[in-house]
């Protein structure tokens, strides 16, 4: 494959299949906050955390290997895999202690600044260009989920501004994950492999900090707890993150980033259904919002229309 096919792949928008394969997983990320949430009774946050990467560590090997992957072969993704996987183990123990000190709400709505930092991201280091409309798609979409989630309490102090910055942290290192995927070897790699550094690395970084924070499990988990557990480990960890690298080795990562505002809006109407939160109409403006930036996101620019005909000009000769 040229470098120019590898250029316009990775920037193209998405196309029927990833749209839908991205609203499976927006879904399943917006049933896990609650599935977490339904569990932390039982197991403690960084206690869960650690345990769902260790229990997609079988996940990741089995699929690996019914796919040939080579795991252990020397092909330079080492380096970066470090890098992403300590990322990765960062990026947890920051959003759920940020937890400890600030709102769910205001979690949610800071957490998804991940996209800006994809986009600017992109731009300095992967060539992707956003345009007047596609910037104007982000911010309509961040506004749509500030409207859906709730907008913040003007009310905070120094404690809930802590929190609001560690979870602006781990969604920087989201973005970071995403954009390490793009820009180094990984990206050359099984998504399986690129996955499992992450997922391996942050089994040690986890476990320390439920460690330090004197986290235990008071006693044997319910069914519930432990079906969730599985779920996690399994779907959200083990097919879904695989799923979503796959992805990012395509397509662009800011479109793909950008996508994933529709995550807190199925974490609303699963609440709605399981925990029986309200709703209110301000949701239904918000989730036009986030369809209408969602569209000028992904909507592609006449240059990469150009572009791809051009290449696929001479590709046919």
């Amino acid at each position: 494959m040229s470098s120019d096919k590898v250029v316009l792949s990775a920037g193209r928008p998405l196309n029927a299949g990833a749209i839908a394969v991205m609203l499976m997983l927006c879904f399943t990320w917006g049933f896990n906050q609650i599935a977490v949430k339904l569990v932390l009774p039982e197991i403690p946050a960084m206690l869960q955390a650690m345990i769902r990467s260790s229990g997609a560590l079988p996940v990741l090997f089995l699929i690996g290997w019914l796919r040939g992957v080579k795991f252990f072969e020397r092909d330079g993704t080492l380096g970066p895999g470090l890098v992403a996987g300590i990322m990765f183990g960062i990026e947890f123990v920051l959003i759920y202690q940020g937890l400890r000190f600030t709102s769910a709400s205001r979690a949610v709505v800071f957490l998804y600044v991940a996209p800006f930092f994809v986009a600017l991201g992109a731009y300095q280091l992967l060539g992707e260009r956003l345009g007047a409309l596609q910037w104007l798609g982000l911010g309509l979409s961040f506004t749509g989920v500030a409207l859906a989630i709730g907008v913040p309490q003007p009310d905070v102090d120094a404690k809930v501004l802590l929190g609001d910055l560690m979870v602006v942290g781990g969604g920087a290192l989201w973005a970071a994950t995403t954009l390490l995927a793009k820009a180094t070897r990984l990206r050359f790699a099984p998504p399986e492999k690129a996955l499992g550094y992450q997922v391996a690395i942050s089994v040690p970084i986890l476990g320390a900090a439920a460690w330090l924070t004197g986290e235990t499990i008071a006693r044997v988990p319910g069914p519930l707890a432990l079906s969730l557990m599985a779920f996690q480990a399994i779907w959200v960890v083990g097919t879904t993150f695989t799923l979503w690298f796959a992805l990012v080795k395509i397509y662009s990562a800011s479109k793909l980033s950008a996508f994933t505002f529709v995550t807190p809006l199925f974490g609303v109407v699963a609440s709605y259904f399981i925990l029986h939160d309200s709703l209110t109409l301000a949701f239904g403006a918000a989730a036009l919002l986030v369809i209408a930036g969602l569209f000028l996101v992904n909507r592609p620019s006449p240059a990469a229309a150009v572009a791809g005909d051009a290449l696929l000009k001479v590709t046919k000769t």
